[in-house]
């Protein structure tokens, strides 16, 4: 659906991005902005800024940024029309209706009609399955003794005995071959033609966070291979940024998400009442699931598997859950292999005392380490104190390493300050102890004249977002033209209009782009550090050099112009003009 831009920029003006943001993120006020933990990616220290003058957030450290549309975006994964529709229905902003007829056939969304088909091929499964034709299907759930509201919860479906009545059933409510085919829900063979790989398997509809059909899991009936088989990666499928009952655990109210291997384990965990409960799909946990962790929770349980795999598979899911900044602890199966195992076999209580004894990632490492040495040799036993050593330099703050430090060495026996010498060697050794090195704010020489040039241009747009009162002390000596990098001018082009106008809208300017790099650099753009002025004095200086800068750069940049550019010559002796009047000039800030 089409969205006028005078409509879309009227829903923003409706929906104060902090408020909107204050639904996801726990803001404090400090000075003039909204400060928070960046929900897109894992901080301890809060650098995530919303502005309510500007309508705008920015994250220092990840560098995500945008409007109230961009954070639903990417927060929620809506499409731009779904953001409009989200915020529209929050402000009470009546949208038009979509009208019939080829030209709005013409213009709707591929994605939310892979979503339709989705959709329906669950209908489809869901209704096999509590026919005579599931079955076979039946029968195995109740055998993992799963009740009918369990299944309705989770749509658990049926997909029949062979591949083609799906695709008919799909085509009889008026979906393409295409679309079924790009949905992933059937492929093309001469000898087949148009047929669907699921088939005799029990179907695990995969939900997004908003609860919509993007993908499905089928579990085969007999002894065929795969025995899991997942949807391909579609537009609306992507298995790295989805888990399974996250569209349920986000919900709960546990304070943790448990994360497990596969999708029986956490149908098993819900139906008692582990509703924090979510798994992978079919992959390796990845840094994007953690991600999608971070939003819900900071501590995360993990329930896998107790054989070898799972113990492989937890050591790489603790080291992505340590570089998402998310708490981590193991939950131990054993004797039984799995988390649906052990609800069968002990039941609820039982599996709540594992929670409560989980045991931290960092000791859950260590113990898995031990098992590689023999520690009644003692070079054996040395090499296992040098490799504690090599992961405890893993953690980058002093007072958590320390209180690691002290802990291990209780645990082992080992004498701290020998320990500690161990962990400095190694530091010392890979260069871990050399303080990481931070961009100074302010305006510094750059080792690149180009980028003290762009910096400049960045100061001065934000300052003036920031204070755009001080525009009409400067509008006779500096225009979009002076802005010599290309998104910049077109930024400046906007800004200043609208400052002639006496409407400035930040963040309506983030709504001129489509690409999301491009308005994450246009938000860093309006967010750049400003000098650090402790008087009014210290801040007319700063000003009034940033101003210089950015003429200066102008001048020097048309004048190397002049044999190509036939505008060149006359603004080259216009800013000439105008940076020897600016150089004598006195721009007041108060």
């Amino acid at each position: 659906m089409y969205y006028s831009d005078e409509l879309v920029e009227e829903i923003r003006e409706k929906n104060d991005i902090v408020d909107v943001v204050a639904g996801y993120v726990k803001l404090q006020k400090k000075g003039s902005n909204y400060w928070g933990l960046c929900p897109f990616h894992g901080e301890k220290t809060p650098s995530f800024s919303v502005s309510g003058a500007k309508q705008m957030y920015y994250c220092f450290g990840c560098g995500a940024g945008g409007n109230v549309y961009t954070f639903l975006m990417n927060y929620e994964n809506y499409t731009f029309p779904e953001a409009v529709k989200a915020l529209a229905e929050r402000a009470g902003v009546a949208l038009p209706q979509a009208q019939e007829g080829e030209e709005s056939r013409r213009r709707e969304n591929r994605r939310a009609r892979l979503l339709e088909v989705n959709k329906a091929a669950a209908g489809f499964f869901y209704y096999q399955l509590r026919d005579k034709r599931g079955e076979t299907g039946m029968a195995y759930l109740r055998r993992r003794q799963l009740t009918d509201e369990t299944m309705h919860r989770f749509g658990l479906g049926y997909a029949g005995k062979n591949g083609v009545d799906l695709i008919q059933y799909l085509r009889g409510k008026g979906f393409e071959d295409e679309l079924i085919k790009e949905a992933g829900l059937a492929s093309y063979s001469e000898r087949h033609g148009l047929s669907s790989q699921f088939w005799n398997r029990v179907m695990f509809p995969i939900q997004d966070s908003n609860n919509r059909v993007i993908g499905f899991g089928g579990r085969v009936m007999g002894e065929g291979e795969p025995k899991y088989l997942n949807s391909p990666e579609t537009p609306v499928f992507d298995k790295r940024r989805n888990l399974y009952g996250l569209n349920f655990a986000r919900k709960s109210k546990a304070g943790s998400i448990i994360l497990c291997e596969g999708y029986m384990d956490v149908i098993a965990l819900h139906q008692v009442g582990f509703t924090q409960a979510v798994a992978s799909l079919g992959t390796a946990f990845t840094p994007q699931q953690a991600g999608l962790l971070r939003r819900c929770t900071d501590s995360v349980l993990l329930a896998y598997d107790s054989d070898g795999a799972g113990v492989k598979a937890a050591l790489r899911a603790i080291e992505i859950l340590r570089e998402a900044r998310l708490t981590g602890k193991v939950i131990d199966m054993r004797p039984y292999k799995d988390p649906d195992e052990f609800i069968k076999a002990l039941g609820k209580e039982a599996f709540e005392e594992r929670i409560h004894r989980a045991e931290n990632s960092f000791f859950f490492e260590i113990r898995i380490l031990e098992g590689q040495y023999a520690l009644d040799d003692p070079e054996e036993k040395t090499k296992f104190y040098r490799e504690i050593a090599k992961k405890l330099c893993g953690f980058s703050e002093d007072v958590e390493r320390d209180n690691y430090l002290q802990a291990v060495a209780d645990k082992y026996l080992i004498g701290v300050d020998n320990l500690r010498k161990l962990v400095n060697g190694y530091a010392a050794q890979t260069g871990l102890e050399k303080p990481l090195e931070r961009p100074r704010s302010g305006i510094h020489a750059k080792n690149r004249p180009e980028e003290g040039a762009k910096r400049s241009q960045r100061l001065l747009l934000s300052w003036l977002a920031d204070e755009p009162g001080l525009y009409g002390r400067i509008r006779k000596y500096i225009g979009p033209e002076d802005f010599t990098e290309e998104l910049y001018r077109t930024v400046a082009e906007r800004l200043f209009g609208e400052l002639d106008q006496g409407a400035f809208q930040p963040a309506g300017i983030i709504s001129m782009f489509e690409e999301e790099s491009t308005q994450r650099e246009v938000a860093e753009l309006f967010h750049t550090t400003l000098p650090r002025m402790e008087t009014g004095q210290e801040r007319e200086k700063a000003f009034r050099d940033i101003l210089l800068a950015v003429k200066k750069n102008s001048y020097e940049y048309h004048m190397e112009r002049l044999g190509t550019d036939v505008n060149a010559l006359r603004q080259a002796v216009e800013g000439k003009k105008a940076l020897e009047e600016l150089a004598k000039t006195h721009i007041s800030l108060e």
